[in-house]
């Protein structure tokens, strides 16, 4: 606590006193005479008139005002100061002033003495209880700075005290008079056992701070990730460039709530004009071939319509700024304060929207046009808004640049067909051959693309989640519990990266040549039991059950364990998978001789969606999936088993037969291995 006198402070314009608590504070006024003779008693009464007016005011806004209107009255003091702020220091500093009605109206003195000058010729700078450190100290000056800017009155004596919540400074109670005067000891002990009250009530306000910060932040998020969303789903329409460019203004301007928006591209004059030198701009001609405004109502102007207009870039100083700042983003508060010798081209009409963003699209050092934001009114951008229109400018660039590839690539491919048109006309023989190999490249790009489909989105997915959770974990004030849900994500998500590198890895060194297996004897019994029941609970989840069905003498098998196991838990996985609720799944192993040859047979047996004849000629070929089926997967389970069948000399097949008056199916995956006799072993 700090008591200051003899200075003169200024502060904000005080608060009217609010209608809340006036009849609860006029019966308070009475034991004020006997302040010292019931210390203890009176400052339990205000701590408890502070905790209602915590408890029942609806609005977080007033609690501070009318706690601070409560002091004053009760302190008798011409003015009280509260001021919240945020951790120990004062930079992010709110402030709530209560005057005596008296003072309400009065002219502010035209000078004042700042408050060092108030420090500096103050005689009483003291503690009530135990000294204050230089950082409390520092706060009550920074925070009466904050607080005190407009007062009626010259101030001749303040007490003040700092309030702590959690360990940390959170506000400042500062009770001022307009004449000199000597705080009392009792006074003094009052403040200080209100201070814990008062605390929790900086406490309550900043908490509802940072939630409307929090909201205000969540709500630009969603309209960035709104924008992101369409972005994404103009991006693989098949609208021609000038429209895709026209919808991706008009959604950036209207999402950052910008009063204007324009797409200009650049044509040069010189076409193999990539990189300009420095200070030197190129001949080229700008035109506009996107643009969006506001309605005139919200801009008190004419609407501009300026769509497929054109200036020279040598005539238009605001463009130029692009090329002399090396394709940096170009940001005016009022471009008409720009003293430049060449200004803005007229169709920017600058006049009336004179706060500019424009943000070159470039790509390999070339400028191919800007994405221009323009504002009736100064404009301050935030770090995430200008990363996100630099993301749009990218992607617009991206575009742009395909678009031209692909119309040269679609010259060259006219001009190639039609060659090809005249020689099949001349060589009939040809003609079969050709439509087969169309016929094969169609396919292998529908095989292409559903590769990179099931890929992409198997490797993006996960990267997604893991890089929320990153960015999550990085938030401030985030709860140790949200930590264990963030980290155990990135494990979840990592283990499906590694595993699926891990599939890959085997395919291919199955596929490549390799040594023959390992192999061992092992008793098919146990060995499928123990499997089986490592399958239960995961099946039981899925409200299925496992049928297993193996002769009583037990079957030895000589085969690679870790491959036979991998086979045995992919074709579960697979019928837990694709299996109808409420269904059993059927697991069979059996002894048999085929050509004097000893075999083990074994079958997966589950019920659901037909598997049809085309889908079995390809069911178990990498990235291949069964049409209709939304399970998210790879593609790539059956093709490891039938690499590790074969690694072990066996053989798989598929069968599906419908159940009769039911629109499901038997499906049945048939598994068979070589079995050698115990006296074979070497």
């Amino acid at each position: 606590m700090v008591l200051l006198s003899k200075g003169v402070l200024r502060m904000k314009k005080p608060l009217s006193s609010p209608p809340h608590y006036v009849d609860d504070i006029d019966r308070l006024q009475p034991y004020q005479g006997e302040l010292m003779q019931h210390q203890k008693e009176s400052a339990q009464q205000l701590v408890q008139k502070i905790n209602q007016i915590i408890a029942n005011s609806s609005a977080t806004a007033l609690v501070l005002q009318e706690i601070a209107q409560l002091l004053g009255v009760v302190f008798q003091v011409d003015c009280c100061c509260l001021v919240s702020v945020t951790g120990e220091t004062s930079e992010e500093a709110t402030s709530t002033n209560w005057c005596a009605d008296k003072y309400l109206g009065l002219p502010h003195p035209e000078e004042m003495f700042s408050m060092e000058q108030l420090l500096m010729h103050s005689p009483v700078l003291q503690c009530a209880a135990q000294p204050l450190n230089i950082e409390d100290i520092s706060l009550i000056h920074n925070s009466l700075v904050i607080g005190c800017q407009y007062l009626p009155l010259p101030i001749k004596a303040v007490l003040a005290i700092t309030t702590r919540f959690g360990g940390n400074n959170n506000g400042v109670i500062g009770l001022i008079k307009f004449q000199p005067y000597d705080w009392t000891e009792s006074e003094q002990q009052l403040l200080k056992e209100v201070q814990s009250a008062c605390a929790i009530a900086f406490s309550g306000v900043a908490q509802a701070q940072l939630i409307a910060h929090q909201e205000q932040y969540l709500e630009k998020s969603n309209q960035h990730q709104s924008l992101i969303k369409q972005l994404t789903i103009l991006s693989r329409s098949n609208l021609e460039l000038n429209q895709m460019l026209q919808l991706v203004i008009a959604s950036t301007a209207e999402s950052l709530q910008a009063d204007r928006g324009l797409l200009i591209l650049l044509k040069y004059t010189d076409p193999l004009f990539r990189t300009q030198a420095k200070k030197q701009i190129p001949k080229a001609k700008a035109t506009v071939i996107g643009e969006w405004a506001r309605e005139t109502q919200s801009l008190g102007t004419s609407k501009p319509n300026t769509l497929n207009e054109s200036f020279l870039l040598s005539d238009c100083g605001l463009c130029q700024r692009a090329f002399m700042d090396s394709g940096k983003a170009v940001i005016f508060d009022d471009y008409t304060d720009q003293n430049n010798t060449s200004p803005a081209a007229a169709l920017f009409a600058v006049e009336e929207l004179p706060a500019v963003l424009l943000i070159p699209l470039e790509t390999q050092g070339k400028i191919l046009g800007f994405l221009v934001l323009q504002q009736s009114v100064i404009r301050s951008w935030q770090p995430a808004e200008l990363n996100l229109v630099e993301m749009v400018c990218a992607q617009v660039s991206n575009a742009i640049i395909q678009s031209q590839t692909l119309r040269q690539v679609q010259t060259l491919v006219d001009e190639r067909t039609a060659k090809l048109q005249s020689s099949l006309e001349l060589q009939a023989k040809l003609h079969e051959r050709t439509r087969q190999y169309v016929e094969q490249l169609r396919k292998l790009n529908e095989l292409k693309d559903e590769f990179l489909s099931n890929m992409s989105d198997r490797l993006r997915y996960p990267l997604t989640n893991m890089l929320m959770s990153i960015r999550n974990l990085r938030l401030p004030g985030i709860t140790p519990e949200r930590q264990v849900r963030y980290m155990d994500i990135l494990e979840e998500e990592c283990t499906k990266e590694i595993n699926l590198i891990n599939d890959l890895l085997t395919l291919q060194k199955l596929e490549s040549p390799h040594e023959a297996p390992q192999l061992e004897f092992i008793d098919l019994n146990i060995r499928i039991h123990d499997i089986a029941a490592s399958f239960e609970k995961k099946l039981a989840d899925k409200g299925l059950k496992i049928s297993v069905d193996l002769p009583e003498d037990s079957l030895k098998l000589q085969t690679e364990l870790e491959s036979f196991d991998r086979i045995l838990q992919e074709l579960l996985t697979n019928a837990c998978k694709y299996s109808q609720h409420n269904t059993i799944v059927h697991l069979q192993a059996a002894h048999r001789v085929d050509q004097q040859i000893d075999q083990v047979m074994m079958k997966v047996t589950n019920t659901g969606h037909a598997i049809s004849e085309e889908e079995a000629t390809y069911i178990f070929d990498k990235f291949r999936r069964g049409k209709g089926r939304w399970t998210p997967g790879t593609g790539l389970g059956l093709a490891l088993v039938k690499s590790l069948v074969q690694h072990l000399n066996g053989v798989i097949a598929v069968e599906s037969v419908q159940i009769s008056d039911s629109e499901q199916s038997e499906i049945c995956f048939t598994l068979t291995l070589p079995q050698f006799s115990e006296e074979s072993k070497p």
